[in-house]
């Protein structure tokens, strides 16, 4: 448990209070419902993906490897706040544990900074494909993919845990109400019992970095990839060429976009119920919609669903 201090005296906090969506009873049932519904359809479209790849033998390719991970991540993302966030419509506490929250905290921007760097090893992968299609069987090798996968995962789980921990051992004064359906560093820094421009400077360089390292590259993967496009002589290639990118180039944007305008800005000009929507998009609507984005753009894996849904 963690020291807890007030104006007038010290005890001990024992949680927080994630305030989430209020609203009367019967507002809080509907939004279970739905986003109960959400929830199940997430987990169904990224979990048929994974069993297209794992049983159609054609999509045993390190473009369809990746994807079948990222699908994975995306479970496990929304799997981090929308369980909980279930709990509190429901509850009359809306209460968290302090190691609840912190944890919460942990693997959601654990599993965020993985999907930052998988994206940019699918920019990776479709740059080799389109650009150096020659090679891309021997660049491309099932032992780099492997590596790729395993580098994502460790640089995610690896980029926040210091400053999650420091924020952790600060003292909390006040209120213990958090304005958020989820535990954000945000609200978390405004509970401390005095400001720390240290951490709110190392979170935002961190936070920085995280974005735009891969977002700069993706873009230069794919600045590369229009330029061999439009080299392509026939209107077939290219169109087949822009299909192939045109997905992971939406959830790219998807993601990016809403991620950078969250973070990049300084945290008190967004107003409570803005920060709440903007988060409730990239960490609840994009891995919703992703697997549809991924299989109405693409005849393979249309055609691998199909056959997996047949079985």
């Amino acid at each position: 448990m963690k020291s807890f201090s007030s104006p007038s005296n010290s005890s001990t906090i024992t949680g927080f209070i994630l305030l989430g969506f209020p609203g009367p009873r019967e507002e809080q049932i509907l939004l279970f419902v739905l986003f109960s519904t959400v929830y199940l359809l997430t987990l169904m479209g990224n979990g048929s993906i994974i069993c297209a790849v794992h049983w159609d033998q054609r999509l045993h390719t390190p473009m369809y490897i990746l994807l079948a991970n990222f699908s994975f991540l995306e479970i496990w993302y929304v799997t981090s706040t929308v369980p909980n966030m279930l709990a509190n419509f429901l509850s009359g506490t809306k209460a968290i544990s302090f190691s609840g929250c912190f944890l919460q905290f942990y693997f959601f921007f654990s599993l965020g900074s993985a999907e930052c760097f998988f994206l940019a090893v699918m920019a990776f992968d479709r740059y080799l494909a389109i650009c150096r299609p020659l090679h891309y069987p021997t660049l491309m090798t099932g032992r780099l993919c492997n590596i790729l996968v395993a580098t994502c995962w460790a640089l995610g789980f690896l980029w926040f845990p210091v400053p999650i921990i420091i924020i952790s051992q600060m003292s909390f004064c006040g209120s213990r109400i958090i304005d958020h359906f989820l535990c954000d560093p945000g609200p978390l820094l405004a509970l401390t019992c005095s400001r720390a421009p240290v951490m709110e400077f190392f979170w935002m360089t961190l936070s920085s970095l995280l974005l735009f390292i891969p977002f700069l590259f993706i873009m230069g993967s794919y600045a590369l990839v229009l330029r061999a496009v439009l080299r392509v002589p026939s209107s077939a290639g290219r169109r087949k060429a822009f299909s192939t990118c045109g997905s992971h180039l939406t959830v790219v944007s998807l993601f990016f976009g809403s991620v950078m305008i969250m973070y990049l800005s300084p945290t008190s000009e967004h107003e409570a119920g803005m920060q709440k929507l903007v988060t409730l998009f990239y960490s609840v609507g994009t891995p919703f919609i992703n697997p549809v984005i991924y299989s109405l753009r693409n005849k393979d894996m249309k055609h691998a669903l199909w056959k997996f849904l047949e079985t």
